[in-house]
């Protein structure tokens, strides 16, 4: 009998473990307005060093084409509304991930706009869930700059909200950000585009 078998016998021979009752009473929501919580996502967001654009709906392309001025290339997903399509493509080259890019062709395009699922205020957090106009987590990751269209109704006030909106589409696999990449991890020096994005850039759609 090896060690692992030994190891899992006596477990087995402890019987069942009672387990306490998990409380699950969350904050949920809040009393502030919609235009407070909103504030608060924008500020978050800031803090992040991310930069932020408050637009109308008429306005979603003339901000991305101001986000995406130092940029020479863009990869968009598949689902990506044809005209921010359009907007991203006036001077620069756009590549639509379908079918998917490589790695190397990905590391050699500057940026990479996408729409977003659901936001959380009080952390300055922006999910994704890889729907058609989000595309597949590898896009959002390689290039250095990040552009995201965040709907205002998406911002929630909460964690559990959001995860409420997550929780739709369970199987679906999700990205989270908080501001562009960067780690402190070696000798507290902080170091940008680690795990993701150098820059991020959001545009906040208010209807």
């Amino acid at each position: 009998m090896s060690a692992k078998d030994v190891i899992l016998n006596r477990i087995r021979n402890v019987g069942p473990i009672p387990t306490p009752e998990i409380p699950r009473d969350y904050r949920f929501g809040t009393d502030a307005s919609r235009a407070v919580v909103i504030d608060e996502m924008e500020e978050a967001l800031i803090d992040y060093t991310a930069v932020v654009k408050r637009v109308s709906p008429d306005g979603i392309a003339a901000a991305i084409d101001e986000l995406l001025d130092d940029c020479s290339s863009v990869v968009v997903p598949a689902g990506l509304p044809a005209e921010w399509q359009e907007a991203a493509g006036k001077g620069r080259e756009v590549r639509v991930d379908e079918p998917a890019l490589s790695k190397a062709e990905l590391d050699s395009i500057d940026a990479v706009l996408t729409a977003s699922r659901v936001a959380v205020a009080n952390s300055g957090t922006i999910m994704l869930d890889g729907q058609p106009d989000q595309g597949r987590r590898a896009i959002t990751l390689v290039p250095d700059t990040h552009v995201v269209v965040l709907e205002a109704d998406a911002i929630k006030a909460t964690l559990p909200e959001a995860v409420a909106v997550l929780g739709e589409n369970p199987t679906r696999p999700t990205t989270w950000i908080a501001g562009p990449s960067a780690t402190s991890d070696i000798e507290l020096v902080r170091v940008d585009g680690v795990h993701g994005p150098r820059n991020l850039r959001v545009i906040i759609v208010e209807r």
